[in-house]
Parts: C-alpha cells; sequence; structure tokens
C-alpha cells in the first residue's frame, strides 16, 4: 500500500513538472490563413500566417521555432521557418511577453504541383525553455489548394496558333515608264527619242500585255507634259500644252498599233519647279546651294528666274546640265499581272505542283478547311521549298490544334532553324512552352514575336500563367476564348467570364469546366452540375479533377455531384 502511494504521487510529480516547465498546446483557433481556401497564382501556392502567442504563454526563457509544411499525399513541403523568444533569452529572435502574449506573421511560398489539391498546411514546433526541449503537437491551419489558375496549361492549349500568312496575290500592280525629251522651245518628238531603250521598252510592255491579255491586265496610262522653268510662264504654258498634246498622241498611235483600249490620262506642268530643285539637290554644279535657297526665298516664278540668272557661272551649268532634262513628258502604264485564279490553283495542285510557287502552294492551304489537305500541301511545300520556314510553322499549328504538342514542337524546331527571328515561329513555340507549363522559356520565345499578330493573345496567356490576372484580362479583352475567359474569372469578374465562354467559336471540354466554375462562384449549382455534366462527356479525365477541385467544395456532398463525377 505504501509502494503504490510512493508510485502515485511521484507520477504526479512528474506531470506537475511538465506541466510547469513546457509550453502547452495550440489550437487552430490561434492562427488565421490567408487566403483560405490557399489558391495557386503563378505557379506559387503564397499564403500569409497570422498567429498568436496567448497570456502567459511564451516562458521567459522559451525559444520557439514555428515552420510551416505542406503536407500532400506522402510528400510534402517545408515553408520558411521563424523563430520567437521568451524575455530573458539573449538572441535575436522577435521578442514575445509572457504576461501579454503577441501577435506574428508569417509570409509563405510554396512550389505548385497538382497533388497539392488535395492537402493540409500544418504549424510544426521546435521549442526550448532553458536548455529543455519541449514538444508542441502539430496544428493544422488550412485544407487543400484552389488550383483554377493551373487550368491555363488547358486553355492555352486551344488558344490558336500563328499561321505564317502567303504572299500570293491575284493582281500584282507594276508600272512601266517612259520618257521624251524636247529641244528648248519645240514640242515635236524626234525619231531620236523614240528610238531610246526606254520607249522602245514602253511600245514593248504595250506588245506583251497584248499577247496574253491573261496574265497582263491594262489599267490606264498617264502623260505628264513639262516645260522648264527657264522662259515666261505664258510661253511655257504653251509649250507644256503642246508638248502634252503630242505625247499623248504618241500614246494613243501606239495603242492603236497594239490594238489595245485604254484611258490616257494627260496633264501639262508650264515651270517644274519641283523636278528642277530635285536635280539640283543631286548635282555637283557650282553654286548649288546659293541656288536653293533662292528656291526657297522666292515663291513667285518670275523672281525665281532672275535671281538664278544673275548667278552667271551657275546659270550656265544650269543650262547645260539641269533645264534640258525638265523639257520632257513622262508617260506611264500601269497595269497589273494577274496570277492563277482559285481554281486554276487547286487544279494545278492535283495536276502538277512542282507548277506552283511557294506563295501559291500556302494560299493554297487557305482554300480549304480540310486539315488533312491543309497537311498535305504544307508538307508539299517543305519538299518543294525546303528553306522556307512558313510551311513548317503551319504544320506546326495543325499539330498543335490537334493536342500534338510533340510534333508541333519538331516542327517548330524545324522552322526556326530556317528563321530563328520569325515572329510567327516564337509565338507558337511560346504557346507550345506555356501548354507544357515551362513558363520561363515561353517568356524567352515571345520577347522575340512582338511583330506576331497573336502576341497580346499570347502574352495574355503568360500573364494568366504568372498570376497577373488584370493585365491578362486586357491583353485578352476582345478574344472569345478559354483563357479570356479564365483571365476575367480569375480577376473575379464573373459576368465577363459568363459572357466570353458564351461566344467561344469551338467550345471543348475546358469551356464547360469553366463555365461550373463561374457559376459555382456565382452560386449557381445546376448550372454547375449541367456544365460539369458537358464538360465530363467532353472528357471524362476532367471527373478526377471536379472530384478534388475546392471550387465545387459545397457540392462534396452533393448526391448528383458524387454521382457525376465517379
Amino acid at each position: 500500500m505504501q509502494s503504490k502511494l510512493y508510485v502515485s504521487l511521484a507520477l504526479a510529480g512528474t506531470l506537475v513538472l511538465t506541466s510547469c516547465g513546457g509550453l502547452g498546446k495550440l489550437t487552430a483557433d490561434n492562427f488565421t490563413v490567408t487566403p483560405s481556401p490557399m489558391e495557386a497564382v503563378g505557379g506559387k501556392v503564397p499564403v500569409v500566417i497570422n498567429g498568436r502567442f496567448p497570456e502567459k504563454y511564451m516562458k521567459k526563457k522559451a525559444v520557439v521555432t514555428v515552420l510551416p509544411v505542406l503536407r500532400y499525399g506522402s510528400d510534402f513541403a517545408d515553408g520558411q521557418s521563424a523563430t520567437y523568444q521568451g524575455e530573458k533569452v539573449q538572441g535575436n529572435d522577435t521578442e514575445i511577453s509572457y504576461k501579454l502574449g503577441g501577435n506574428y506573421t508569417m509570409r509563405n511560398s510554396f512550389d505548385y504541383v497538382p497533388a497539392m489539391q488535395q492537402s493540409e498546411l500544418y504549424l510544426t514546433f521546435k521549442a526550448k525553455v532553458g536548455k529543455k526541449d519541449v514538444k508542441i503537437p502539430d496544428v493544422k491551419v488550412a485544407d487543400g489548394v484552389l488550383a483554377t489558375s493551373a487550368l491555363i496549361s488547358s486553355t492555352a492549349a486551344s488558344t490558336t496558333p500563328q499561321i505564317a500568312a502567303d504572299k500570293y496575290q491575284y493582281a500584282i500592280k507594276q508600272t512601266k515608264q517612259a520618257q521624251i525629251k524636247y529641244l528648248i522651245n519645240q514640242a515635236n518628238i524626234r525619231n531620236s527619242e523614240i528610238k531610246s531603250t526606254s520607249v522602245k521598252d514602253f511600245v514593248k510592255t504595250l506588245r506583251d500585255i497584248k499577247a496574253d491579255q491573261k496574265g497582263y491586265m491594262l489599267d490606264n496610262i498617264e502623260v505628264s507634259a513639262y516645260a522648264s522653268p527657264d522662259g515666261g510662264m505664258k510661253v511655257n504654258t504653251a509649250l507644256a500644252q503642246k508638248r502634252e498634246k503630242t505625247s499623248k498622241g504618241y500614246v494613243n498611235k501606239q495603242l492603236k498599233s497594239a490594238k489595245l483600249d485604254a484611258d490616257v490620262d494627260s496633264k501639262y506642268t508650264a515651270e517644274d519647279w519641283e523636278g528642277f530643285q530635285e536635280l539640283v539637290s543631286q548635282s555637283n554644279i557650282q553654286d548649288k546651294d546659293v541656288i536653293l535657297r533662292v528656291l526657297s526665298m522666292y515663291q513667285d516664278p518670275e523672281e525665281r528666274e532672275k535671281q538664278i540668272r544673275n548667278l552667271s557661272a551657275g546659270f550656265k551649268e544650269l543650262a547645260d546640265e539641269i533645264l534640258p532634262e525638265l523639257r520632257r513628258a513622262r508617260m506611264t502604264i500601269n497595269y497589273n499581272i494577274i496570277g492563277r485564279s482559285d481554281d486554276e490553283i487547286q487544279a494545278q495542285y492535283k495536276d502538277d505542283a512542282t507548277k506552283l510557287s511557294v506563295e501559291e502552294l500556302l494560299y493554297g492551304a487557305t482554300l480549304t478547311e480540310n486539315a488533312s489537305e491543309q497537311k498535305d500541301i504544307y508538307t508539299t511545300a517543305t519538299k518543294q521549298y525546303p528553306n522556307d520556314y512558313r510551311a513548317y510553322n503551319n504544320l506546326a499549328v495543325l499539330a498543335y490544334q490537334q493536342g500534338d504538342l510533340a510534333t508541333a514542337k519538331s516542327y517548330l524546331d524545324k522552322a526556326e532553324a530556317i528563321d530563328g527571328k520569325s515572329a510567327e515561329v516564337n509565338a507558337n513555340k511560346a504557346l507550345v512552352a506555356l501548354a507544357e507549363g515551362k513558363n520561363a522559356e515561353a517568356k524567352d520565345y515571345l520577347m522575340k514575336a512582338t511583330a506576331s499578330p497573336n502576341y497580346n493573345e499570347v502574352l495574355g496567356n503568360l500573364q494568366v500563367a504568372a498570376g497577373n490576372y488584370a493585365q491578362a484580362a486586357q491583353c485578352l479583352k476582345g478574344v472569345n476564348s478559354n483563357s479570356a475567359a479564365l483571365a476575367q474569372l480569375l480577376n473575379k469578374d464573373y459576368a465577363e467570364a459568363s459572357k466570353t465562354l458564351g461566344k467561344v467559336a469551338r467550345p471543348d471540354a475546358t469551356t464547360s469546366y469553366l463555365k461550373a466554375i463561374v457559376a459555382a462562384r456565382s452560386g449557381q449549382d445546376s448550372s454547375v452540375l449541367s456544365n460539369l455534366k458537358d464538360a465530363f462527356a467532353k472528357d471524362s479525365s476532367l471527373k478526377q479533377r471536379a472530384a478534388k477541385d475546392l471550387e465545387f467544395a459545397t457540392l462534396f456532398n452533393d448526391a448528383t455531384f458524387q454521382s457525376l463525377v465517379k
């Protein structure tokens, strides 16, 4: 009996000592976590933990280290620890009053992995009172991670990649010019001018147009006649008019000879000061700068001529080198080179594709909406024109749209090897990197893609991945895509997200899943269930995600929801 009493007293004494020397339990009531639930942002899970040591908790000789640990499955991720000390501890850590207790804040960030959707955030403790280790039980402070932002990998995959455009033109505008020079104060056309190379080429072009009216289309011919600025205005006006008449008559004669019909638009310039200034500027004549100053100082034609004639040496050079070039008529043929029609391109491709130019092949691919036919045409283009990056880029676009990232990447590597500076190639490589979750790599490629037509759309996707939702929504403004809706959703603009999702051209499983999330955040349970049903019908793998997605936490115990995710 005495022995039993001794053991009981000894045990009681031990419990008292433990209580007096220990630090006691902390509970979840001592902590708040923001956000709650935790949320993945830009590939991280940032959390702010606000804690409080109660009054008379922190012994004056106590040292407590708090370590956040995010546990998921059989794995875990340690956060950044913080240490606090009692009032009699000689140290540099945050001091907590024994009598009053104290508040503290810890900021942590974990690298997100998908398994963290089902996770628990614990605070673990390492504590001493004096030299003695004491145990403080772990405290669970938060459950699960909201991972809606991680859907960017899926929405990026449905973003439209950039086609490298063809430069094919059915009608290519062309001009052919010739010039007839006249002697001073004359308007008759000399035989020597008719035999000049430019005039012969002018006549030949008219005959070529007549010979191949399928390949050429004549628009009109322009005639501009001039007189040089020396001499009086009245004389020069009459002279320029006569030169207009003779040069236009020559053109009409050639049209008649070639049996062509076209409008001839003619005009004259009495004193060609504009041409005069241009030729003087390009020359090395004496007093060049003085002459140009005279032109800028005087607007009256007669005063200009008077001042220039006063430069005796300079005027002689003008009379010999510049003025003869201004006594002229310029004749311009405006015409088009006509290419193959759409039907002709398609027929030629079937008959013998080797006769098609690279521009015709690339354009031909746009004449069908059949992806298999497009692939065949682009493949042909890579064989016939292996040094043109565009066909490889466009094959990558087709593969990307079919969800074949590996093949898309392979084609883009070939395109990049040919032209690494191509904006379209770099924009598409950025999209592939985003779809693979390689955000840093995507950013590097996008920096080289600023000239790509879809630059803003790809940048918007990247901003979502980086957690910059307001900027993402701005970049994607006016774009009706899953990524645009995701940006609006994460920016808490649910009304706009709903509108955008309703306008997606080719809605897929992700579109329906995003609709379900918008409905969940708007408290529309029936819409959540109907959209999830549609999403699962298109992609049953989404059931697994939805079953643990905290966006639908309020429906976890709903029988219909449970039936859908099975």
